[in-house]
């Protein structure tokens, strides 16, 4: 093992006094996955309280048409303005988001009692306008809603004829619970900038040391090459480590700058949950260092690495995207999945839910053997003739 070591300090030293590398890996990854993370999510927060609380500028077109309506919509903190000469390209050059169009025959069909017709023309396509859009189709809802009771009880009938089922709302979700529609990607940049942490150091350990043409004497060493890999892949895993903690660190730190109770959520990411969260992600290390150096080992310049390395980032990433469009709940067989695994469960932390044993034992058994087959097919891949080139 002392060759191991001797291999691993070097490796650390060097990488070190790197600043370059050691910028990129441990200063630029973990801190700007955090930071932003956290800037969009208050940006997203206070836009969404924004358009809660602020008015609403309205275009209508026939206001006059309909003062009840108009007074209406006035008294829900929309403020009517004059209308564009065309609604439609007016919403589609972005200049409105809605624009409301009262036809003419609106008073006769009205004081007729029969169905009044309203316009409202929006572009569904355009995700910046939905918040207004959706507020003003409420109110519109509302205000027919509310004309409708009126009249059934003008006519003697009660409003609940219309109300054949009452539904009732029981929201069984927590604070924590809700916060996971936010906090779900987490994992996400935990893992990106985990594999960022090492992965200037698993390209320098095989391509980097090609193209310096210090590979040759290296393997002259009284080291042997699997020796080698192994001090070399167990650098990679401590910068991989150190590159974690501080994201883990951070997202602790900057979740408590989050106006999270301000949506009825809260973030129950504590130090405890931080130390949880960095031990279910100790496996994936192995996974990340063996797959990197795997991947160092066959290519033939340090750019080359580099290329086939960043998409290698992208692909512990697929299996969160796909339980996040697909929903999925965590369960035991989910558990043998390397990267999902470790989502699903930190999932569970942030939800402040009580983990199963089995899972974490599972995700850590399951992840590890696949970490340990890489790092092996990596050793095989150092002790190649063709390493060379």
């Amino acid at each position: 093992m002392k060759p191991v070591y001797t291999v691993f300090r070097k490796e650390v030293v060097d990488n070190f006094y790197d600043r370059r590398t050691l910028f990129s890996s441990l200063l630029f990854g973990p801190l700007f996955g955090p930071l932003m993370f956290a800037l969009m999510l208050g940006m997203i927060i206070d836009r969404t309280i924004d358009s809660v609380e602020e008015s609403v500028e309205l275009p209508v077109a026939g206001a006059g048409l309909a003062p009840n309506l108009i007074s209406f919509l006035q008294q829900s903190n929309v403020d009517i303005i004059a209308p564009p000469a065309d609604a439609a390209a007016a919403v589609r050059s972005g200049r409105h988001d809605v624009v409301l169009i009262i036809p003419e025959e609106y008073p006769q069909r009205f004081a007729a009692g029969e169905p009044a017709r309203l316009q409202l023309v929006f572009d569904e396509s355009d995700s910046r306008a939905a918040t207004t859009v959706g507020r003003v189709r409420r109110l519109l809802a509302g205000y027919g809603a509310q004309l409708g009771s009126m009249r059934l009880m003008a006519r003697g009938i009660a409003a609940t004829v219309t109300q054949p089922v009452l539904i009732e709302y029981i929201d069984v979700s927590t604070p924590t619970g809700r916060s996971v529609l936010f906090l779900g990607m987490m994992t996400y940049f935990m893992l990106f900038s985990m594999l960022i942490g090492g992965m200037y150091l698993a390209i320098d350990a095989t391509a980097g040391e090609r193209e310096r043409g210090s590979l040759e004497p290296l393997l002259t060493l009284p080291v042997s090459r699997h020796q080698l890999i192994l001090g070399k892949i167990a650098a990679t895993c401590f910068y991989m480590l150190i590159s974690l903690t501080i994201t883990v660190t951070l997202f602790t730190v900057v979740l408590r700058l989050v106006p999270l109770e301000s949506m009825g959520m809260s973030a129950s990411f504590t130090l405890r949950s931080a130390l949880h969260t960095i031990a279910i992600m100790l496996p994936f290390i192995l996974v990340g260092a063996g797959g990197m150096t795997a991947i160092a080992s066959f290519t033939r310049s340090y750019k080359e690495a580099q290329t086939w390395l960043s998409v290698m980032l992208v692909v512990p990433t697929l299996p969160i995207v796909i339980a996040a469009v697909q929903a999925l709940k965590p369960s035991l067989a989910l558990m043998a999945v390397p990267s999902l695994s470790q989502h699903l469960l930190i999932t569970e932390i942030i939800k402040n839910e009580p983990v199963p044993l089995w899972w974490t034992l599972l995700s850590i058994v399951s992840t590890t053997l696949v970490g340990v087959v890489l790092i092996a097919v990596s050793i095989r891949l150092y002790r190649r003739e063709a390493l060379l080139g």
